[in-house]
């Protein structure tokens, strides 16, 4: 058996005076600090006597890279010619690079005997100093030691594929081997047969339920916080309370209601006066004498303090949003720390600049956030998108955009706001933030959360989730997601948001029922649905593709926010119904009339057969629908926290109630009509408001393409089944009707337009003439072992895939070549494990590194041991112990569908094509398989 390599003594030295004694070392160690580790890499063949780089020199250089050097797309950049360090080595030839913080290979004395029995946990504590990044909780290694000696002999065996490190931004995870992983952890716990053992497996079993029970109650607590602050904001634009200024203007004057006996909000001036509600133009129009303007002049100061307002509610939104949570400010250890050209050409003047596109800056508190949710649930990486951070800012900024009077949201972001709290809650269990798969069972509950508290509705949460946001949903997620969305209702419900008693201020109960007569008009209404949907989803996906992100508005965001923010106060101050909030506005549409009551923001009439009476209502209802739409067109996708619910739900509600008015003035009008023989005589036969929450569901429907988990939310904001029919037919048809005119969901279309990595499972493809061929990577850089490996040659190749935009991929480990010349497959390596291995032995450029297929079990027992107990020393040059040795493989004579679901079911990150004698040919990973299905559907 040959020795195991040893690094020399002074590069031992430094890593000890560098290093902690409890920091995480060797392999399964944590990552370190990105700057750090891309001096380590730089070293590779540098001159190490020369006077350190200090570590703060051009940080923030060195960590802009991580964001702007590649690009988003799904499509992978095209492969360009290998970038050489020689001309980056001379600007590094003087500056002697630090070790490596947080790793160390321990210095074992030859007295000491070698331990068998030592497991790789034990790594701790074997070195005299520590190195600790400023504000920063320590990260653990991603995989943790499977190998237990002191368990049970058949530990030895369990096998894995390979140790992952952790996993960049913007990067694919390995669903497979995280299933192995924690196939192999859990079989561990189960094994043992002690009482702490199975209190343990107990404990093990019930975190998951615990941690959803956390992630529903504080989702609930912090949705309460934001309704609060919104409600306050959006009524600060009138006035103020009286008796208290933390009062909102439902809660300053609310009303009695003869028919419930209770307190209900106050809906503004058309229900009456509210003596302790003061407006601005009271505020400052009162003079010395105590006289109050009056008319033309009261409308002026009170117009221009709602304008003044809503731009300053706007601005801080905006501002908040842009300069929090921009891509760019997010800086993690988990990045990738080689150097991109663009590095080399900033510090070397002579050398060209880099002319590849940056990255796109994205803002991680804008938008709805569901689109993003769901190319992660999918098994895509974004650092920073799920943290505290963002929750902060999307919770606060949200609550100042939607009481700015936009036209937007607050329902969809809540879903992004309890993925956060799903996310931060889940990083203190191991189980889960060891796991990115494991993780994204509590963000499917998460999700499920969100919606309960937007809607109120936790069954329609649990499907919404399932339908529309999970790419992973077992039963056993299925149960706890249902699970956090009643915690979070039943939380909800005891804080009582609105005073009323409701979860949402836009649930209603109708005492009467539909007639067959009206299933035409609930089809003319999923017919407009499904019309609209489509065609908002075009333009707006066209307003940003070719204005906001064409135009000086890509620029000046805030600039665009502050336009859009004053054009919406200008359209929607004089219309009650536009000026009113997107929730309030709802209700009112929503809401049931009563006999002989003009109530309801006017929408219920005396005299429904009065043309006179009428028809100032539906041209003010049909003016608000107009405004609605065409603002939220050009809202959604403005740099706040924006969503698109009910905005969505405004529009068809107007929508709705037209025609339900319509329908009520021809029975008032012709009540002897045979269409209407089925009332019996009965002139409050129609309602309104039903045909307004039948309009809203199929708009809804056309614009998102939801279909069971909307028109369960219905049924949950009725309370009653009797309207199953009426939703049901209206939903479907408007998703017929959208998916004819334009196949793509808005998310869909914003996935598309943001270039996400999102694999659809619901799209089905049609292959055509395609083969493997077509889509095979053979260009892909490989590792051969019938050749010299050095680390420096390693580190060269890892800088060439980098920086041709192959971030997510790694290299084939390919076996000596045949005497035909084909090469066989040996194994596979990551590029960010590749990048961990060759930083810890960065001072020994000319060293050879190893890879070979050893048994497994002295892979996991006696390999990663060896690199801690020897006592002849290290080995850090066996790369063996991070490459998988049981790659996916596929042959080339394979059909493409076979390929799309290895990739679908499996989520396998790549595939490796090899011939029918079993040679390699080349790779197909999962960018690259997008990339190809968006030419496939541009072309059919």
């Amino acid at each position: 058996m040959p020795l195991p390599h040893t690094l020399s003594s002074a590069s031992m030295d430094s890593f000890a005076k560098t290093v902690d004694p409890t920091s995480p070392l060797g392999p399964l160690s944590g990552p370190s600090h990105t700057t750090w580790r891309r001096q380590r890499l730089l070293r590779i063949g540098s001159n190490n006597n020369s006077p350190r780089l200090p570590f703060d020199a051009d940080e923030s250089s060195f960590l802009n890279q991580d964001q702007t050097s590649a690009s988003y797309g799904t499509l992978p950049a095209r492969r360009q010619s290998p970038v050489s360090f020689k001309s980056s080595r001379h600007l590094f030839k003087r500056r002697n690079l630090p070790a490596l913080p947080g790793l160390t290979l321990p210095r074992v004395s030859s007295s000491q005997p070698a331990t068998a029995t030592q497991s790789p946990s034990s790594f701790r504590g074997l070195s005299s100093s520590y190195f600790r990044i400023n504000t920063q909780r320590p990260i653990s290694a991603y995989d943790a030691p499977l190998v237990d000696h002191t368990a049970h002999e058949d530990d030895l065996h369990a096998r894995t594929n390979g140790i992952r490190v952790w996993y960049s931004s913007f990067a694919s995870i390995d669903w497979l081997h995280d299933a192995i992983k924690d196939s192999v952890r859990f079989s561990r716990l189960r094994r043992g047969k002690s009482l702490r053992s199975k209190i343990h497996l107990l404990f093990d079993k019930s975190i998951g339920w615990i941690v959803v029970t956390l992630v529903g109650f504080i989702t609930a607590l912090v949705a309460f916080l934001i309704i609060r602050g919104e409600q306050w904001f959006f009524d600060l634009k009138e006035g103020h309370c009286r008796t208290g200024w933390t009062k909102a203007k439902r809660f300053c004057c609310p009303i009695q209601d003869d028919n419930l006996g209770t307190n209900t909000i106050y809906m503004g001036a058309i229900q009456g006066t509210c003596p302790a509600w003061r407006t601005w133009a009271e505020v400052l129009g009162a003079s010395e004498r105590g006289e109050r303007m009056i008319g033309y002049r009261a409308d002026l100061v009170q117009y221009i303090a709602y304008t003044f307002i809503a731009l300053l509610l706007a601005l801080t939104s905006c501002v908040l949003t842009i300069y929090l949570t921009a891509s760019t400010s997010f800086v993690t250890r988990k990045e990738s720390g080689v150097l991109s050209p663009s590095f080399v050409a900033h510090h070397n003047k002579s050398t060209p600049p880099d002319t590849e596109s940056k990255r796109k800056v994205l803002y991680y508190a804008a938008g709805s956030g569901i689109p993003e949710i769901k190319t992660i649930l999918s098994g895509f990486v974004i650092h920073g998108y799920l943290g505290a951070r963002v929750l902060i800012t999307k919770s606060i900024g949200l609550a100042l955009s939607v009481a700015s009077g936009l036209s937007l949201g607050k329902e969809g972001p809540f879903v992004h706001i309890a993925s956060c709290i799903g996310n931060i809650i889940s990083r203190f269990v191991s189980k889960y933030e060891n796991n990115e798969a494991k993780r994204r069972e509590i963000l499917s509950a998460a999700c499920a959360a969100g919606v309960a508290v937007a809607f109120g509705a936790p069954i329609g949460g649990t499907l919404f989730s399932l339908e529309e946001v999970s790419y992973f949903f077992p039963p056993k997620v299925m149960w706890r997601s249902f699970f956090c969305a009643m915690i979070a209702a039943i939380t909800l419900r005891l804080l009582d948001p609105f005073g009323t008693g409701k979860l949402v201020l836009f649930q209603v109960t109708y005492d009467k029922d539909w007639h067959a007569y009206e299933l035409i008009f609930f089809l003319l209404l999923g017919v407009f649905g499904g019309v609209y949907g489509a065609y908002f989803s075009k333009l707006n996906f066209r307003w940003s593709r070719n204005v906001r992100n064409k135009t000086w508005l890509k620029t000046y965001p805030i600039l665009e926010v502050m336009l859009v923010t004053l054009v919406t106060t200008v359209l929607c101050f004089l219309n009650p119904y536009t000026r009113m909030g997107g929730t309030e506005l709802v209700y009112e549409l929503f809401a049931e009339c009563r006999t002989g009551k003009n109530t309801h923001s006017g929408l219920c009439v005396l005299d429904p057969g009065n043309y006179s009476e009428v028809w100032p209502l539906v041209r003010a209802i049909l003016v608000a629908m107009v405004v609605k739409g065409a603002l939220t067109v050009v809202t959604f996708g403005i740099r706040v926290p924006a969503g698109i619910f009910i905005p969505t739900l405004g529009v068809g509600a107007c929508a709705g109630r037209l025609l339900g008015i319509g329908m009520q003035w021809l029975q008032w009008k012709y009540p002897e009509s045979s269409m209407f023989a089925a009332c019996g005589g009965d002139l409050d036969c129609v309602v309104p408001g039903l045909y307004a929450m039948v309009g809203a569901a199929a708009t809804l429907s056309g614009v998102t393409r939801t279909t069971v988990s909307l028109a369960v939310i219905m049924f949950e904001l009725t309370d009653t089944l009797t309207y199953a029919v009426p939703v049901m037919l209206a939903v479907l048809v408007a998703k017929t009707v959208a998916d004819a005119l334009e196949p793509k969901g808005i998310y869909d279309l914003v996935i598309e337009l943001s270039q996400l990595p999102f694999l659809d499972v619901k799209t089905e493809y049609i292959w055509g003439g395609y083969q493997i061929n077509d889509v095979t990577d053979r260009d892909v850089d490989v590792i051969r072992l019938d050749r010299d490996n050095t680390v420096e040659s390693l580190r060269d190749q890892l800088q060439n895939i980098l920086a041709s935009g192959h971030d997510d991929a790694g290299f084939p480990i390919l076996s000596a070549a045949k005497e035909d010349g084909g090469t066989r497959l040996v194994g596979y390596i990551g590029a960010n494990e590749l990048e961990h291995a060759l930083s810890i032995v960065a001072d020994e450029a000319d060293q050879e590194v190893l890879f070979h297929t050893a048994v497994y079990r002295d892979l996991t027992s006696s390999s990663v041991s060896s690199l801690v107990d020897t006592h002849m020393g290290v080995d850090p040059f066996d790369f063996s112990v991070y490459m998988d040795q049981a790659p996916l493989t596929i042959q080339s004579n394979s059909p493409l569908q076979l390929v799309h679901e290895f990739f679908v079911k499996l989520g396998a990150r790549y595939l490796v094509v090899t011939d029918t004698d079993g040679d390699y040919e080349g790779i197909i990973d999962k960018k690259t398989w997008l990339a190809f299905l968006s030419e496939l559907e541009e072309r059919s």
